[in-house]
């Protein structure tokens, strides 16, 4: 069973988030990939939801992930082994940035950090995102990869977002959404703060304990390929 059971301040553990992305990975991505094609993964925390994606498919490519906080790190390492995963996934405890892993990729996916703030003292520092919380998301654009798969939040600016990724040459070329309450880290004072600003900026979109949280597969564009850029952001600025 995939489990965390270290502090919230030291793991990020959110199984709602994770399950989200697993689907996402599963669907987007997996299902879609031919078994030799290189894939590369930013910030594995404790690697639960590859796993649980690896273990619902057929895939039996390569998954080489990165992941900075030592902790989850071990975690993931353990778990992979426990389900016999070895050989289809290897997280390193070590900069995703300092690898040349990424320039022979063909997909590059991840759940980024997209928590606002001011700067990064918050609960837990990896997970900040920059102040509009698209900080991140949008480094990882910038490396021209083919494919890029990304948990993108409607409080961190998506529009933005998207935009950025269309003028790299992307295209949205398919997305799911899932709508997930507030939780530990995005309550905190000084986040919950920052999302507020942005949203009276409109560069975020809430209810008042709801966000939407979308796995987008951006593709670099080709003449002929449909763009679903703009249902995307219709979707994501609906609340």
């Amino acid at each position: 069973m995939l489990t965390s059971s270290y502090p919230l301040k030291q793991v990020f553990h959110c199984p709602e988030e994770s399950d989200f992305y697993a689907h996402s990975l599963e669907s987007l991505v997996l299902n879609t990939s031919d078994s030799s094609r290189s894939i590369v993964e930013f910030g594995s925390g404790e690697g639960s939801p590859v796993i649980k994606a690896l273990l619902r498919t057929s895939y039996e490519g390569k998954i080489e992930g990165f992941e900075l906080n030592n902790v989850a790190w071990k975690i993931a390492k353990a778990q992979i082994n426990e389900f016999g995963l070895s050989e289809n996934y290897i997280v390193r405890n070590s900069s995703f940035f300092d690898s040349p892993a990424y320039k022979q990729a063909d997909c590059l996916i991840s759940n980024p950090p997209y928590l606002p703030a001011a700067d990064n003292n918050i609960y837990q520092p990896l997970l900040h995102g920059g102040t509009d919380g698209s900080g991140i998301a949008k480094q990882l654009l910038s490396l021209g990869c083919e494919k890029v798969l990304l948990m993108v939040s409607s409080y961190s600016h998506p529009v933005g977002l998207i935009n950025y990724a269309c003028d790299r040459g992307y295209a949205v070329a398919n997305f799911e959404i899932a709508p997930l309450t507030f939780g530990y880290y995005s309550s905190e004072p000084k986040v919950k703060n920052a999302i507020g600003l942005l949203r009276k900026q409109g560069m975020a979109f809430y209810s008042q304990s709801i966000y939407l949280l979308a796995g987008v597969l951006f593709k670099k564009q080709e003449k002929s390929q449909r763009d679903l850029s703009g249902e995307l952001m219709q979707l994501m600025t609906a609340l």
